[in-house]
C-alpha cells in the first residue's frame, strides 16, 4: 500500500497537482453567497467546499464553482463517507469524490472521526466512535482504503460530543495521534469542537490541544456554537451559525502559538450572515495567524 507522509505542514504541496493550500485564513463557499464571491473577490485566502454538494452534474454550483477555483485555492471537506461505520464503505460515494478531486484539484481533502449509517440508513448527524483499540482498528482501515482509492493523503477532523462513551480505552488526543502515525494521514483540529467538548464534558481544552502532536496537524476550522440552559445544566451545541466566541479565539492563538502557522477554516453552515461577517472573522483568524508568524520569527 501507498505511503504517505505523516509529517502535514508540506501535505498539500503535492496534491495531484492541484492548487496549493496557503497557510492562511479561507471561509466556506456556500451557495448564498456564489454571486457576490463571483463579483467581489473578497480578500480571503481560500475556500472551502462539501463535495456532497456538487455531486450533481452541470448547474449553477458548477459554474461558480469552475469561475473561483481560478481566483482561489480550493479545499474539499467532506461529511457523507462515514468513516466509522460499521457499513461496508460506499464505493460510489468515494467513487464521486474522486471524480471531483480530479477536475478540480483541490489542495486539501478532508473527513471527520465519525460515523452517519448503520444498515444502509443514513443519519443527520456526524455520529461520535468510542475510544477503544477495536474502533482504532477499524477507523485506520478506513482510512488506508480511502487514501489508496483517492492517491493522496487525506485530514481527520476531531468531532463535537454530548455524551461520554464508559467503554474509552484512551482519550481523544492519544486516538487521533495513533491514527495519524499509522495511516499517515493528517489532522484538521476543529478549535471550536475542543471548546464545545471541554464545555460539556469538564476538561480543561488546553490540555488537549498541548497533547496533539503538532506535526501531524494540516488545518484548523474555527465555528460558532450554542448554548442550551436545562435545569441541571448547560450543553453546548457546535450549531455552526455563530461567530467565533472569545474563548474559541483564546484557545485558537494558543493552538497556532504551539503548534504553529496552519490554513484556518471559518465555518458558518446556517443561518448565513452577509459575506462581511464571513470575511471579518476570517481577518480576525488571519491576524492572529500573522502575528503568531512574527512572534516565532
Amino acid at each position: 500500500m501507498k505511503q504517505f507522509r505523516s509529517n502535514a505542514r508540506a501535505l498539500n504541496e503535492d496534491a495531484a497537482g492541484g492548487s496549493r493550500i496557503p497557510a492562511d485564513a479561507g471561509i466556506g463557499l456556500r451557495g448564498d453567497h456564489y454571486r457576490r464571491m463571483d463579483a467581489e473577490h473578497p480578500p480571503v485566502g481560500w475556500l472551502e467546499v462539501h463535495p456532497e454538494n456538487y455531486f450533481g452534474r452541470g448547474g449553477l454550483p458548477h459554474h461558480y464553482l469552475e469561475r473561483l477555483r481560478a481566483v482561489y485555492p480550493l479545499s474539499f471537506h467532506g461529511v457523507g463517507l462515514s468513516l466509522g461505520s460499521v457499513d461496508p464503505l460506499d464505493r460510489g460515494h468515494l467513487a464521486r469524490i474522486a471524480e471531483l478531486a480530479a477536475h478540480y484539484r483541490p489542495g486539501l481533502v478532508s473527513e471527520h472521526l465519525s460515523w452517519g449509517s448503520y444498515g444502509g440508513t443514513h443519519f443527520n448527524d456526524l455520529l461520535p466512535l468510542p475510544l477503544t483499540r477495536e474502533s482504532l482498528e477499524h477507523f485506520c482501515a478506513r482510512v488506508d482504503e480511502v487514501q489508496a482509492y483517492l492517491g493522496r493523503q487525506i485530514l481527520v477532523e476531531n468531532p463535537s460530543t454530548y455524551l461520554v462513551s464508559t467503554g474509552d480505552e484512551m482519550n481523544e488526543p492519544e486516538f487521533l495521534n495513533t491514527l495519524a502515525r499509522r495511516t499517515g494521514c493528517a489532522l484538521l483540529l476543529d478549535i471550536n469542537n475542543v471548546y464545545v467538548c471541554a464545555r460539556n464534558h469538564g476538561f480543561d481544552p488546553r490540555t488537549w490541544i498541548d497533547a496533539i502532536d503538532a506535526r501531524s496537524v494540516g488545518e484548523f476550522h474555527l465555528a460558532g456554537h450554542v448554548e442550551n440552559v436545562f435545569e441541571d445544566g448547560m450543553l453546548l451545541i457546535d450549531s455552526h451559525n455563530r461567530p467565533v466566541c472569545d474563548d474559541v479565539w483564546t484557545l485558537y492563538r494558543r493552538a497556532v502559538e504551539r503548534i504553529g502557522r496552519r490554513p484556518t477554516l471559518i465555518e458558518w453552515d446556517s443561518e448565513l450572515p452577509e459575506l462581511e461577517v464571513l470575511v471579518a472573522e476570517a481577518a480576525t483568524a488571519q491576524g492572529i495567524l500573522e502575528t503568531c508568524r512574527a512572534v516565532a520569527a
